[in-house]
């Protein structure tokens, strides 16, 4: 029984300090770094001074965005003689390079077999001159001053990654899918800054991020997360990511529930490869600070922490009636049965279409988890497929 109850605490202070406890943590660590050495801050450029730069496109089927997203792209203060707009449309067999031959400051790279967006990386990259190759999605749009901000984040020598922020379109009204993403957006972008200010931040959000052209390395052509892999790559050869607040990518939410699953599945199944595609990173021997972070906020949600959460309630119903102190173990289940409940009435009330934030919470929580714990299936049906192909989500 003194096991069941070891698991138990271990399981659960596994639990929190992976939602909570790491952030916790990690805004003391920063505010103990930051009393003893200020933050690098340098001059934002003259125009003069900014670097040519390749805004990088990869996208598929993607006609209904393209004409809005050209629009985005031109209206972004950089100076037009020093911006590159580059789209690798790879397998699209819709109207998209139809609707983009109308935009002659676009160079189009195209072929009929579709191989994934990592491929697209890969082939598209060698097209690239500039010395800095900004990575987003065709359908996010960037705000005006997003890419001298970029730039700005460069003028540290030791950046060779900048992750831009993610947030979600406001809806008219909101969804599970928009009201819960939108949430943990807000509190991953927070875990982000901290980290960047601690040391790096750990990885990157595909919708807008830049590196130094010089530092990209093929990646296999199955990988799924191909940000992440990239930018953590960077991070290995002694750079770090910082992270830019200022630059921003705006995305729509899923059209429902049924389409944020279909991406969640994916984005489980791509942080499980990617584990064990960067393993190196788990030595804190060798990559010191880095490794503490990368564990803390992105392997233990990707792993051992979603299993361990669905095994408290279970576990904590034997320590009731096993042993000597049934009065606490039953108030800690009573508040696991309560959070279940309000995740299982957001489930309800999504299905209804009615509005609840507060009930989204728990719902949205649960129905992460439970997709990580889905997208270990979904790795090991794709075993053995060379392409890094997802079936797209639909969008509000």
């Amino acid at each position: 029984m003194r096991a069941c109850e070891f698991i138990f605490w271990i399981s659960l202070f596994i639990v929190f300090y992976t939602y909570l406890g790491y952030g916790i943590f990690l805004y003391i660590l920063v505010k103990i770094k930051e009393c003893f050495r200020k933050p690098f801050c340098a001059a934002m450029p003259a125009d003069s001074e900014l670097p040519e730069l390749t805004l990088f496109i990869a996208a598929y089927n993607e006609e209904d965005v393209v004409d809005e997203k050209m629009r985005n792209c031109l209206a972004l203060d950089y100076p037009a003689e020093k911006l590159r707009i580059l789209w690798v449309t790879d397998g699209s067999n819709d109207h998209t390079n139809e609707r983009l031959s109308h935009w002659p400051q676009a160079t189009v790279l195209h072929q009929p077999e579709r191989q994934g967006k990592t491929a697209a990386l890969n082939r598209g990259i060698g097209f690239v001159t500039t010395p800095l190759v900004v990575f987003t999605d065709a359908n996010t749009h960037l705000n005006r001053e997003a890419l001298r901000e970029i730039v700005h984040a460069f003028a540290n020598p030791l950046v060779g990654c900048v992750a831009g922020e993610k947030r979600i379109a406001v809806q008219t009204e909101d969804t599970a899918a928009s009201g819960g993403k939108g949430l943990y957006w807000k509190y991953e972008s927070t875990l982000k800054k901290l980290d960047s200010r601690l040391y790096s931040a750990v990885g990157t959000a595909g919708e807008l991020f830049a590196i130094r052209r010089e530092l990209f390395e093929e990646m296999p052509t199955d990988t799924l997360l191909d940000d992440f892999i990239l930018s953590l790559r960077i991070v290995m050869r002694g750079y770090t990511i910082a992270y830019c607040a200022n630059a921003y990518a705006v995305e729509s939410d899923s059209a429902d529930m049924r389409e944020e699953e279909k991406r969640k599945v994916c984005i489980a199944a791509s942080g499980l490869q990617s584990i064990g595609r960067l393993r190196p990173l788990l030595n804190p021997f060798r990559y010191g600070i880095f490794s503490f972070q990368y564990v803390s906020h992105r392997v233990l949600r990707w792993s051992i922490t979603p299993i361990l959460l669905f095994l408290l309630l279970p576990l904590n119903t034997v320590l009731i009636f096993m042993t000597q102190s049934p009065l606490m173990y039953a108030v800690i289940w009573l508040l696991q049965a309560l959070f279940y409940l309000m995740g299982s009435w957001g489930y309800y009330l999504s299905t209804k279409h009615i509005k609840n934030k507060i009930l989204f919470i728990p719902y949205y929580f649960l129905f992460m988890n439970i997709n990580v714990i889905r997208g270990f299936n979904y790795l090991r049906k794709r075993k053995g497929s060379a392409s890094g192909a997802w079936e797209k989500a639909r969008r509000a």
